[in-house]
């Protein structure tokens, strides 16, 4: 049991490390392949926030996919479309309990609960401060005829 609860939490850190670098990849990346913010446009801007969520998404997809091919490896789950179904739901705490771990295994299913909220939570925070971001900044005034 100990070495499965140390196997769930190096899980978690990877997981961690794999988050920290595509939030930081996806601040980069936005600072450099994006107009300055106080000039984007409304649709413009929807598309930073859909490029942006799509990362997201990406990235907790990779985070899934870490816990289901362990499951997989360890033989706590059939095969690995079936692993990658319950870590989905289970990291998204969706928990449809039409899947479920061995007796064994099932503190490690609750260690990837825990971490799917965490890491869908600083996904969140993510998200709202790039918005909030652009928020702050001052608008683009149309230019009018002088008078």
């Amino acid at each position: 049991m100990l070495w499965k609860l140390v196997t769930a939490f190096t899980l978690m850190a990877i997981c961690v490390v794999i988050h920290a670098s595509s939030v930081t990849s996806a601040m980069r990346w936005a600072r450099t392949h994006s107009s300055s913010p106080a000039e984007m446009e409304y649709l413009a801007r929807i598309w930073l926030f859909v490029r942006i969520a799509g990362w997201i998404i990406t990235f907790h997809l990779l985070e899934i996919c870490v816990w289901a091919t362990f499951y997989w490896w360890k033989g706590a789950l059939p095969d690995l479309p079936t692993s990658i179904y319950f870590s989905a739901v289970t990291y998204t705490t969706t928990g449809y309990g039409d899947l479920v771990l061995p007796a064994d295994w099932r503190l490690v299913g609750a260690i990837e609960a825990l971490t799917g909220i965490l890491m869908c939570g600083w996904s969140t925070g993510f998200f709202f401060a790039v918005v909030s971001g652009l928020e702050r900044l001052p608008r683009r005034t149309p230019r009018g005829p002088e008078s």
